[in-house]
């Protein structure tokens, strides 16, 4: 096997590799292979510069041509978790969206933390692991938590935002599973950093849920079924249970709308 074609084919995967994961990496890669033949500069040189000229500059624009705006990287309303959401293209929503994700957190007086939203381009492209964040509509969104002292904090049990389950194990998990959904409690593996030090706050989620669920445009809800009724959550036609083929979701908040 030549050393040409093992090239080529290490180019296709991590093409692959980054289109899945950001959608438009694979294209920055492409243009930075292009400018090392060109100019004989560094892949490892050209391709950061461009990834974050694309990120910060280009992208942007372009995707409101298909209907979506980028989400802060911070704001005293709206945050990512952590950094890897933005840079991996995955915080782009329609502006209704992006709107409500404001109003709510202005009239709860809490601040926002979002996980996966969408990438910036083209309904019905893929964000994995997910189902169905793929036309800007759907978000997820981190539940509060309390620190030691009992006192509201916008830290977060997990580093990914995932994984840390209000409670270990429940009714739900334990039929998903042994239906065959393996899936269901995947979540927990890809933490990648827990804070022990944590209270779930079912007061300010239970607040920031019912904010959501006051606008028109929220369509939708997915909360695990034990955790609405703990909340006392009553809303019988925006909360639902999301079903055992998707992950847990005592976890986090997925919203969508209209």
């Amino acid at each position: 096997m030549s050393m040409w074609f093992l090239k080529l084919l290490g180019h296709l995967i991590l093409i692959t590799f980054l289109t899945a994961l950001t959608q438009v990496g694979g294209l920055i890669w492409l243009i930075t292979v292009f400018l090392s033949i060109k100019t004989k500069c560094k892949k490892r040189v050209i391709f950061p510069v461009f990834y974050l000229l694309f990120n910060l500059v280009l992208v942007p624009p372009i995707a409101s041509y298909f209907g979506r705006e980028k989400l802060p990287w911070f704001d005293v309303n709206l945050k990512p978790k952590n950094w890897f959401y933005p840079l991996a293209f995955r915080n782009y929503v329609k502006p209704e969206l992006k709107n409500l994700l404001y109003s709510s957190s202005k009239a709860s007086k809490t601040q926002i933390t979002y996980l996966h939203g969408n990438f910036p381009f083209f309904d019905k492209f893929p964000l994995l692991p997910h189902l169905s964040h793929n036309d800007g509509k759907k978000i997820d969104l981190s539940f509060n938590y309390l620190n030691k002292n009992g006192n509201k904090t916008n830290k977060k049990p997990s580093l990914s935002g995932y994984g840390t389950y209000v409670k270990p194990n429940n009714l739900t998990t334990e039929n998903c599973i042994e239906k065959g959904n393996w899936q269901y409690d995947f979540t927990k593996y890809i933490t990648f950093e827990i804070v022990n030090d944590l209270k779930f706050d079912s007061n300010s989620t239970k607040t920031i849920i019912e904010t959501l669920l006051s606008h028109s445009e929220t369509q939708k809800v997915f909360i695990e079924p034990y955790l609405k009724t703990r909340l006392g959550l009553n809303d019988r036609s925006k909360i639902s249970f999301h079903g055992c083929k998707a992950v847990r979701h005592d976890d986090h908040i997925h919203l969508q709308i209209k």
